[in-house]
């Protein structure tokens, strides 16, 4: 089944590489967008024959640009956008956080988020395409992530606001605009924040009594896309075992 173009932005690794191949087995054609790290995005193109990998920053304009040429020169008009790409930067106290940390934080989660709807929405608004799209939060949003990343958190109280505005802007051209809130998951996420074992450590706050997998955050993204999601926008769903 064709299913139309996704991109998937932050999608080599961890919960994006979980919506990437959960796409592809959906009937997507799937494109690609990933920061760094070659290697994964190698392993993912092999797996899944017909995906799409582009490098390009999502928090410059020109990347974006790039990353959405590019998808649509190889697959044709891109139908849907998951904005998955995001960054903590290390844990521990706000008090310690350098600026960069925050300049970055805010550059990939926020304005990139903005920056790759913003370009799918004029496409979509230029040739009448009722567009798809979820913003991949944090249940961080409403809870703070107190003495681990409260900048991090800020940030995904932003996507979370930007999303619900912008679901409401586009609505009457078609375009549905949703997010998902993972609570914690097992992902390399917690190793590049400089706390491999925290999943471990924050289980037992997990009313469910376990870690989420990527492929359960995937599944939550995947319906919003769907047509069974058809009258559902502005909505931020948690995926969190009860957190």
């Amino acid at each position: 089944m064709d299913r139309g173009v996704v991109l998937v932005t932050g999608g080599s690794r961890g919960i994006g590489a979980a919506v990437v191949r959960g796409a592809s087995e959906r009937g997507y054609a799937v494109a690609v967008g990933y920061a760094r790290d070659d290697a994964a995005a190698e392993r993912l193109r092999a797996g899944l024959p017909g995906v799409v990998t582009v490098r390009a920053d999502v928090a410059d304009p020109t990347g974006v640009q790039k990353l959405l040429d590019t998808a649509e020169a190889a697959l044709g008009p891109v139908t849907a956008v998951v904005n998955n790409a995001g960054v903590t930067g290390r844990l521990g106290r706000f008090r310690d956080a350098s600026v960069d940390t925050f300049r970055r934080v805010l550059d990939v989660n926020v304005l990139g988020t903005m920056l790759c709807a913003q370009e799918a929405v004029r496409r979509w608004e230029e040739r009448g395409t009722a567009g798809r799209m979820v913003n991949v939060s944090s249940v961080a949003a409403s809870l703070g992530a107190p003495g681990e990343y409260v900048h991090y958190a800020a940030s995904k109280a932003a996507v979370e606001a930007f999303t619900v505005g912008l679901a409401k802007e586009v609505a009457a051209q078609g375009v549905r605009v949703n997010a998902v809130a993972p609570g914690t998951v097992d992902t390399g996420i917690h190793a590049a924040a400089g706390d491999p074992d925290r999943p471990a450590r924050v289980v037992a706050r997990v009313p469910m009594g376990r870690i989420g997998e990527p492929e359960e955050i995937a599944a939550a993204v995947l319906w919003l896309l769907s047509d069974e999601a058809s009258y559902v926008t502005g909505a931020v769903l948690r995926a969190s075992g009860g957190v």
